[in-house]
């Protein structure tokens, strides 16, 4: 194995810690949003009224240590380790909402978290994940990726609030939700970028790099836009496209951006590429679990 295995033990101990408070942060946050009465689905006010709830304040502060510890794990291995371990975290929301809700999972809805864990560990042994520490694009770069994935993520948020009146609630939710995790993908990108340009330079001087703002930027839009896919539907809806769509997201811009490397022969392409579709099969399954409505 490469170079990640020897920092393995942290970055996926960490990972799975993250994991933990994602999921728990992501339950919250969804019962409390879809308690809001504010109208509009995409509004600063519903994030206004939010902010007012001290239980919304709760699941922030789960996810804010989610996110941080994820920094940490992005610390020792590359995005492209790191994006799928965080994907657990739709597991653990299964978990708490099935505690929450008195529900005791049937044997048919434990092929979910199977598919998902197996895909998951195959993909990181196949894959071998290497990170380049001394990856520092310059702001051409990453205005490009940026602004491409927000485009990308703008298109589809905006599609998610034209259907509004076309289709039903589950394909905006999903749209919005899809867009979210676009945002977090770009998030963790811009967080793993920011660590490596400070090993590079002062941290002082980050300020003068896009990292910060690009960071800031994309964790907002991803709070917003996940507010509104919780809002538009139930967690089985409103979570699984997010929880996809950021090691997607994630994966593609740290192996363009950040130079990450994974292993590149045709096989391995091939099953990278094959337990990627397993991740996600796992996720949609698992989306299906009474637990999660």
């Amino acid at each position: 194995m490469g170079t990640l295995w020897h920092g393995g033990d942290v970055v996926f101990a960490v990972g799975l810690a993250a994991a933990v408070f994602l999921g728990a942060g992501w339950v919250v946050q969804q019962r409390i949003a879809t308690k809001s009465s504010t109208g509009g689905i995409l509004s600063w006010s519903v994030l206004l009224e939010l902010i007012g709830s001290g239980l919304w304040w709760l699941g922030i502060a789960a996810m804010t240590i989610g996110q941080s510890l994820s920094a940490w794990a992005l610390q020792f291995g590359p995005v492209s380790a790191v994006e799928p371990v965080l994907v657990v975290s739709l597991l653990v929301a299964l978990v708490i909402s099935a505690i929450a809700s008195h529900h005791r999972p049937q044997w048919q809805e434990l092929a979910g978290p199977a598919v998902l864990c197996a895909s998951l560990i195959l993909f990181l042994v196949v894959a071998d994940p290497q990170a380049n520490r001394h990856s520092d694009p310059g702001w051409g770069p990453i205005a490009v990726a940026t602004t491409a994935s927000a485009a990308v993520a703008a298109a589809i948020a905006v599609a998610g609030m034209v259907s509004v009146r076309r289709a039903p609630r589950i394909v905006e939710s999903a749209l919005f939700a899809t867009a979210a995790g676009m945002m977090y993908g770009l998030q963790d990108v811009a967080t793993r970028g920011a660590i490596v340009a400070a090993r590079h330079h002062q941290w002082l001087s980050l300020l003068g790099t896009m990292w910060p703002w690009v960071l800031l930027g994309s964790a907002t839009a991803g709070v917003l836009l996940s507010q509104a896919a919780f809002r538009a539907e139930r967690l089985d809806y409103a979570l699984p496209p997010t929880v996809a769509a950021q090691p997607m997201a994630g994966i593609a811009l740290g192996v363009a951006l950040l130079s990450d490397h994974l292993s590149a022969t045709g096989a391995a392409l091939a099953f990278e590429s094959m337990c990627l579709l397993g991740m996600l099969a796992g996720v949609i399954i698992i989306g299906f679990s009474p637990a999660l409505e």
